[in-house]
């Protein structure tokens, strides 16, 4: 019930927000391709060791993320390719910023960094992978705790704070459990098969 009312107001405010945006001219595209580009700026600078500004620029970008469909359903040009393009982007977008992680870890000779970084960048894929493949076969599927809000709320607060270890161990356990939770979910929905 109050997940639901703030939801509600959440998606009201969005609106308003897409309604000013469309007077710009921008497309639901463009702020999906302004989105990317910010999480791919941000993993280039979690490479380069500037966490924190790598911080801020992941929290902007998720201003575009939230907005594109808002955009969408303001202007009525809600599309299967855009939300597509939406998905397609918001996995590589995830990917650069573990990928800078990784790459940020490497060059200071922390393995378990490094190791950290790939866990939770696999277990982030599979999570999104589950839920996609999942509904393509007709069952729905967002089971478990880690999903892409609750991914990017630990990598911004990780990163804001300096605890970017501890929010990539936590992602590498809780995004694996989380696509696991998935697979046994599909399991149950559809029957362990042959």
């Amino acid at each position: 019930m109050i997940e639901e009312h703030l939801r509600a107001r959440l998606n009201g405010m969005l609106a308003r927000i897409a309604a000013l945006v469309a007077r710009t001219g921008a497309t639901p595209n463009t702020l999906t391709l302004l989105g990317f580009l910010g999480m791919a700026g941000a993993g280039v600078l979690c490479a380069a060791g500037s966490l924190f500004l790598a911080g801020v620029m992941v929290a902007a970008s998720c201003v575009f993320d939230a907005l594109d469909g808002a955009l969408a359903r303001v202007t009525g040009t809600t599309s299967v390719f855009g939300a597509f393009f939406d998905s397609f982007l918001d996995r590589y977008a995830e990917a650069a910023v573990y990928a800078g992680l990784l790459v940020h870890y490497a060059g200071a000779g922390a393995s378990w960094g490094v190791e950290a970084a790939f866990a939770a960048a696999i277990g982030s894929l599979m999570v999104s992978y589950a839920r996609a493949r999942a509904e393509g076969l007709g069952i729905a599927c967002r089971a478990g705790l880690f999903a892409r809000p609750e991914r990017l709320a630990v990598i911004i607060a990780g990163l804001a704070t300096g605890f970017i270890l501890p929010a990539l161990v936590l992602l590498a356990v809780g995004t694996n459990a989380t696509a696991l939770r998935r697979l046994l979910a599909v399991r149950g929905a559809a029957g362990p098969g042959p």
